[in-house]
């Protein structure tokens, strides 16, 4: 936990130099006494972090201490901050670790490819809900978005809409698709039984487990 804290606090000192430490505290959630101490135990692991005093003031990095993608072109520095729909990667448990990584892009980006990136971000805002609706993550889309990443096959509860009975089936989880704030998981039934694609609403998958065998085969037709 305060390994990435301090991970954290060297980018955002790399990234926006000059922020003090009552800045630090909010961006980080922590006190201002927490701070001082992460300055100083970045110091001890030479990361060249320092305070300066005066209108000018903060923390700042030393000169030159800083690495730079120079071969990004200021139209993909846009799309990259586009990237990624904050409500979908929130969903999938994502959220900390795409901060982490736009602080990271932020970090290495030369000043006017970081103004280029940061543009976009006020300009345009990608909201996947449909309106009037309230949006909710179903509570097994983080465990059913690591079985898609490992290539788990996954035995999984569906309610099928209208009826009262359940139906259980081995599933093998390509991937997993949000349209107009709906979440759905595209599969195939393991060979031995038909072979088929299926699409379920993740919010009717009642229980998900995970099978013992190892990652699946992915069809490398599959798009």
């Amino acid at each position: 936990m305060r390994a990435a804290r301090l991970i954290r606090m060297a980018l955002l000192v790399q990234s926006s130099p000059g922020l003090t430490a009552d800045a630090l505290a909010r961006e980080l959630e922590v006190s201002r006494r927490t701070v001082i101490r992460d300055a100083q135990a970045l110091q001890e692991a030479g990361v060249p972090v320092r305070a300066e005093r005066g209108r000018a003031g903060g923390y700042h990095l030393a000169p030159g201490h800083r690495t730079r993608l120079t071969t990004l072109h200021p139209t993909e520095a846009e799309t990259l901050y586009l990237s990624g729909l904050p409500s979908a990667l929130r969903d999938l448990g994502l959220s900390d670790a795409a901060d982490t990584a736009r602080l990271k892009l932020s970090a290495t980006l030369l000043p006017s490819l970081r103004a280029a990136a940061e543009s976009s971000v006020r300009r345009f805002h990608l909201d996947a809900p449909a309106w009037f609706r309230e949006p909710s993550a179903p509570e097994l889309l983080p465990e059913l978005a690591r079985a898609v990443w490992s290539d788990r096959t996954v035995r999984v509860t569906y309610a099928r809409p209208g009826r009262d009975d359940a139906v259980t089936r081995l599933l093998e989880p390509y991937g997993l698709v949000l349209k107009a704030g709906v979440w759905y998981v595209v599969g195939r039934v393991p060979a031995g039984r038909d072979g088929a694609w299926r699409t379920y609403r993740v919010d009717r998958v009642t229980s998900l487990t995970p099978t013992e065998d190892g990652p699946f085969v992915r069809d490398p037709s599959f798009d």
